[in-house]
Protein backbone atom coordinates (compact mmCIF):
# COMPACT_ATOMS: atom_id res chain seq x y z
CA UNK A 1 0.00 0.00 0.00
CA UNK A 2 1.50 3.26 -0.94
CA UNK A 3 1.31 5.70 1.59
CA UNK A 4 0.12 9.58 1.28
CA UNK A 5 2.50 12.01 1.31
CA UNK A 6 1.18 13.80 4.15
CA UNK A 7 -0.78 12.40 7.20
CA UNK A 8 -2.09 13.50 10.31
CA UNK A 9 -1.22 10.84 12.49
CA UNK A 10 -3.52 11.93 15.55
CA UNK A 11 -5.10 15.14 17.10
CA UNK A 12 -6.18 16.06 20.45
CA UNK A 13 -6.49 18.73 22.72
CA UNK A 14 -4.13 17.71 25.59
CA UNK A 15 -3.90 19.41 28.75
CA UNK A 16 -1.50 21.94 27.41
CA UNK A 17 -3.17 22.31 24.27
CA UNK A 18 -3.73 21.23 20.47
CA UNK A 19 -1.43 18.53 20.42
CA UNK A 20 -1.09 17.09 16.49
CA UNK A 21 1.16 14.22 14.90
CA UNK A 22 2.02 14.10 11.35
CA UNK A 23 3.97 12.16 8.93
CA UNK A 24 5.31 13.86 5.92
CA UNK A 25 7.54 13.50 2.97
CA UNK A 26 10.38 15.90 2.22
CA UNK A 27 10.47 15.98 -1.25
CA UNK A 28 13.79 17.67 -1.02
CA UNK A 29 15.47 15.21 1.07
CA UNK A 30 14.25 12.73 -1.63
CA UNK A 31 11.26 11.97 -0.25
CA UNK A 32 12.61 11.02 3.44
CA UNK A 33 10.01 10.52 6.16
CA UNK A 34 9.52 12.50 8.73
CA UNK A 35 7.38 12.39 11.90
CA UNK A 36 6.50 15.56 13.74
CA UNK A 37 4.66 17.05 16.81
CA UNK A 38 3.08 20.67 16.92
CA UNK A 39 1.20 22.06 20.13
CA UNK A 40 -0.85 24.71 19.74
CA UNK A 41 -0.21 25.78 16.28
CA UNK A 42 4.08 25.37 17.03
CA UNK A 43 6.63 22.92 16.01
CA UNK A 44 7.86 20.84 18.31
CA UNK A 45 9.65 18.01 17.12
CA UNK A 46 10.41 16.55 14.89
CA UNK A 47 12.22 12.82 13.80
CA UNK A 48 14.58 14.26 11.45
CA UNK A 49 16.02 16.56 13.90
CA UNK A 50 17.43 14.18 16.99
CA UNK A 51 20.88 14.77 17.00
CA UNK A 52 20.58 17.12 20.66
CA UNK A 53 17.88 14.61 22.30
CA UNK A 54 20.31 11.58 21.75
CA UNK A 55 23.49 13.96 23.14
CA UNK A 56 21.58 14.16 25.57
CA UNK A 57 22.04 10.56 27.29
CA UNK A 58 25.26 10.04 24.93
CA UNK A 59 26.72 13.17 26.84
CA UNK A 60 25.76 12.06 30.11
CA UNK A 61 25.64 8.24 30.85
CA UNK A 62 29.38 7.59 30.30
CA UNK A 63 29.72 9.40 33.02
CA UNK A 64 28.23 7.53 35.74
CA UNK A 65 30.48 4.73 37.24
CA UNK A 66 28.12 2.65 37.38
CA UNK A 67 27.58 -1.05 35.44
CA UNK A 68 23.57 -1.49 35.85
CA UNK A 69 22.29 1.97 35.64
CA UNK A 70 18.59 3.42 36.46
CA UNK A 71 18.02 6.22 34.69
CA UNK A 72 15.03 8.59 34.31
CA UNK A 73 14.12 10.18 31.70
CA UNK A 74 11.75 13.54 32.09
CA UNK A 75 10.03 13.98 29.13
CA UNK A 76 9.06 11.08 26.13
CA UNK A 77 8.77 13.10 22.86
CA UNK A 78 9.37 10.90 19.81
CA UNK A 79 11.24 8.97 22.39
CA UNK A 80 15.05 9.38 21.32
CA UNK A 81 16.55 10.43 24.68
CA UNK A 82 14.77 6.92 25.79
CA UNK A 83 16.23 4.90 23.29
CA UNK A 84 20.12 6.30 23.29
CA UNK A 85 19.57 5.58 26.91
CA UNK A 86 19.22 1.78 26.18
CA UNK A 87 21.36 1.46 23.95
CA UNK A 88 24.14 2.28 26.63
CA UNK A 89 26.03 -0.19 27.91
CA UNK A 90 26.09 0.45 31.42
CA UNK A 91 22.15 0.76 31.34
CA UNK A 92 19.55 -1.33 32.89
CA UNK A 93 16.30 0.27 32.91
CA UNK A 94 14.84 3.59 31.87
CA UNK A 95 11.87 4.74 33.54
CA UNK A 96 10.23 7.75 31.04
CA UNK A 97 8.09 10.12 32.76
CA UNK A 98 5.79 11.99 30.41
CA UNK A 99 2.73 14.69 31.35
CA UNK A 100 0.66 13.81 28.19
CA UNK A 101 -0.69 10.24 28.09
CA UNK A 102 -1.83 10.91 24.13
CA UNK A 103 2.42 11.03 23.54
CA UNK A 104 2.82 7.38 25.38
CA UNK A 105 0.00 6.40 22.70
CA UNK A 106 1.73 6.85 20.23
CA UNK A 107 4.72 5.14 21.46
CA UNK A 108 1.88 2.22 22.62
CA UNK A 109 -0.11 2.11 19.27
CA UNK A 110 3.36 1.95 17.29
CA UNK A 111 2.36 5.77 15.50
CA UNK A 112 6.02 6.75 15.95
CA UNK A 113 8.89 5.20 14.52
CA UNK A 114 10.45 4.21 18.13
CA UNK A 115 7.25 3.03 19.72
CA UNK A 116 7.98 -0.99 19.00
CA UNK A 117 11.03 -0.25 20.07
CA UNK A 118 10.34 1.79 23.27
CA UNK A 119 7.45 -0.83 24.98
CA UNK A 120 8.97 -3.89 23.78
CA UNK A 121 12.26 -3.46 25.60
CA UNK A 122 11.69 -4.95 29.23
CA UNK A 123 13.81 -2.71 30.67
CA UNK A 124 11.61 0.52 29.30
CA UNK A 125 8.51 1.92 31.55
CA UNK A 126 6.45 4.61 29.67
CA UNK A 127 5.10 6.01 32.96
CA UNK A 128 2.01 8.78 32.65
CA UNK A 129 3.14 11.60 35.50
CA UNK A 130 4.06 14.79 36.01
CA UNK A 131 8.11 14.77 36.17
CA UNK A 132 8.04 18.01 38.27
CA UNK A 133 6.13 16.35 40.89
CA UNK A 134 7.98 12.92 40.78
CA UNK A 135 10.82 15.55 41.55
CA UNK A 136 9.24 17.58 44.16
CA UNK A 137 8.38 20.28 42.38
CA UNK A 138 4.72 20.28 40.89
CA UNK A 139 3.47 22.93 39.23
CA UNK A 140 0.68 24.77 40.66
CA UNK A 141 -2.33 23.50 38.55
CA UNK A 142 -4.60 26.34 37.75
CA UNK A 143 -5.98 25.77 34.35
CA UNK A 144 -3.71 22.97 34.29
CA UNK A 145 -5.49 19.32 34.98
CA UNK A 146 -3.76 17.33 37.89
CA UNK A 147 -2.77 13.73 37.77
CA UNK A 148 -4.19 11.73 40.22
CA UNK A 149 -2.18 10.41 42.63
CA UNK A 150 -0.96 6.72 42.58
CA UNK A 151 0.94 4.64 44.14
CA UNK A 152 3.29 4.55 41.28
CA UNK A 153 3.87 7.98 41.88
CA UNK A 154 4.95 6.99 45.24
CA UNK A 155 7.55 4.38 44.45
CA UNK A 156 9.14 6.19 41.64
CA UNK A 157 10.02 9.06 43.99
CA UNK A 158 11.57 7.39 46.99
CA UNK A 159 13.86 5.78 44.20
CA UNK A 160 17.23 7.15 43.71
CA UNK A 161 18.76 6.82 40.17
CA UNK A 162 21.78 6.86 38.69
CA UNK A 163 21.32 9.73 35.70
CA UNK A 164 18.32 12.26 35.37
CA UNK A 165 17.98 13.30 32.03
CA UNK A 166 15.51 15.95 30.92
CA UNK A 167 14.02 17.42 28.10
CA UNK A 168 10.56 19.07 28.48
CA UNK A 169 10.64 22.75 28.20
CA UNK A 170 12.48 24.27 25.35
CA UNK A 171 15.28 26.07 28.10
CA UNK A 172 14.99 27.05 31.24
CA UNK A 173 14.24 30.93 30.20
CA UNK A 174 11.89 29.14 27.96
CA UNK A 175 9.07 26.90 29.48
CA UNK A 176 5.96 25.42 28.35
CA UNK A 177 4.00 26.51 31.18
CA UNK A 178 5.38 29.25 33.75
CA UNK A 179 4.97 27.41 36.94
CA UNK A 180 8.08 24.83 35.97
CA UNK A 181 10.33 27.87 36.93
CA UNK A 182 10.35 26.65 40.63
CA UNK A 183 12.05 23.55 39.48
CA UNK A 184 14.62 25.62 38.30
CA UNK A 185 15.85 27.44 41.31
CA UNK A 186 18.32 26.70 43.96
CA UNK A 187 15.87 25.13 45.65
CA UNK A 188 14.27 23.01 43.19
CA UNK A 189 17.27 21.30 41.95
CA UNK A 190 18.30 20.49 45.58
CA UNK A 191 15.09 18.76 45.93
CA UNK A 192 16.23 17.08 42.68
CA UNK A 193 19.40 15.63 44.49
CA UNK A 194 17.12 13.52 46.54
CA UNK A 195 16.58 11.06 43.65
CA UNK A 196 20.20 10.83 42.06
CA UNK A 197 22.63 8.62 43.78
CA UNK A 198 26.06 9.71 44.82
CA UNK A 199 28.04 10.10 41.84
CA UNK A 200 24.95 10.02 39.72
CA UNK A 201 24.01 12.71 36.96
CA UNK A 202 22.02 15.17 36.21
CA UNK A 203 21.13 16.38 31.94
CA UNK A 204 19.11 18.95 30.65
CA UNK A 205 18.77 19.23 27.18
CA UNK A 206 18.71 23.19 26.13
CA UNK A 207 17.79 25.14 22.88
CA UNK A 208 19.19 28.21 23.93
CA UNK A 209 22.80 28.95 25.70
CA UNK A 210 21.81 28.07 29.75
CA UNK A 211 22.23 31.69 31.51
CA UNK A 212 24.36 32.12 34.50
CA UNK A 213 20.98 32.08 36.96
CA UNK A 214 21.22 28.60 36.20
CA UNK A 215 24.90 27.19 36.47
CA UNK A 216 24.81 28.91 39.79
CA UNK A 217 21.47 27.71 40.93
CA UNK A 218 23.44 23.95 39.61
CA UNK A 219 26.41 25.06 41.16
CA UNK A 220 24.63 25.64 44.34
CA UNK A 221 22.87 21.93 44.94
CA UNK A 222 25.92 19.78 42.93
CA UNK A 223 29.72 19.11 42.88
CA UNK A 224 30.16 19.95 39.20
CA UNK A 225 29.00 21.28 36.52
CA UNK A 226 29.13 21.82 32.81
CA UNK A 227 27.85 22.57 29.50
CA UNK A 228 28.45 21.13 26.02
CA UNK A 229 27.43 21.73 22.87
CA UNK A 230 25.12 19.37 20.47
CA UNK A 231 26.41 21.01 16.71
CA UNK A 232 24.41 19.67 14.08
CA UNK A 233 23.26 20.40 10.27
CA UNK A 234 18.92 20.57 10.11
CA UNK A 235 18.33 19.51 6.98
CA UNK A 236 14.94 20.67 7.02
CA UNK A 237 16.05 24.59 7.42
CA UNK A 238 19.47 23.74 5.44
CA UNK A 239 21.37 25.36 7.79
CA UNK A 240 24.10 24.12 10.75
CA UNK A 241 22.36 24.46 14.30
CA UNK A 242 23.14 24.20 18.22
CA UNK A 243 21.99 22.95 21.16
CA UNK A 244 23.31 22.94 24.49
CA UNK A 245 23.43 20.22 27.35
CA UNK A 246 23.59 20.94 30.48
CA UNK A 247 25.37 18.51 33.11
CA UNK A 248 25.72 18.37 36.52
CA UNK A 249 27.60 15.42 38.55
CA UNK A 250 26.81 14.64 42.91
CA UNK A 251 29.99 14.23 44.87
CA UNK A 252 30.68 10.27 45.15
CA UNK A 253 29.53 10.90 48.76
CA UNK A 254 26.46 12.55 50.22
Amino acid sequence: MTLAAFEALDYSMSPLGELILRRREVLSLDRAEVFEVKLNGEFLMSSIVNDAEIALAEFALPLVACDSCDVMVGGLGLGYTAKAALDAENVASVTVIEYLQRVIFWHQRELVPLGRPLTQDARCKLIHEDFFAVVGSPAKVNDRPAIPHSSLLDEIASKRFHAILLDIDHSPQCLLRAEHTAFYTSQGLKRLTNHIQPGGVFALWSADPPEDSLTDSLSSAFASVHIRESKFYNPLLDEQDVNYIVIAQRATSA
